[in-house]
């Protein structure tokens, strides 16, 4: 068994206006909220889900971007919502969702 079921890297890439990145859109904010929601659910830590800032992941035109491991999905996401019906739908509930997906 690895040590986190499950492991959630957000790109929070800044390119400081050199071309689109993911902090554009606000991706260190969601993160920090999908992070938050993890730890009130109670879900966070060993043997559960771990939510991690990501350098570039190289899909800059498709951001923000996350992607959840060990299933290799890729995401975009644009709001709390969104964030919420990853972590519900895929995280929770094993169901990935494909419109988000990437």
């Amino acid at each position: 068994m690895s040590y986190y079921k499950q492991h959630a890297f957000f790109c929070c890439n800044n390119r400081n206006g050199e071309r689109a990145s993911c902090e554009d859109h606000g991706a260190r904010t969601l993160r920090n909220y999908a992070k938050q929601r993890i730890k009130d659910l109670g879900l966070a830590g060993k043997g559960g889900i771990r939510v991690n800032v990501a350098g570039c992941l190289d899909r800059c035109a498709e951001g923000p971007v996350m992607v959840i491991y060990p299933d290799a999905v890729w995401y975009t996401y644009r709001s709390k919502s969104d964030i919420d019906e990853i972590i519900d739908s895929h995280l929770l509930a094993g169901q990935p969702v494909d419109r988000l997906k990437i």
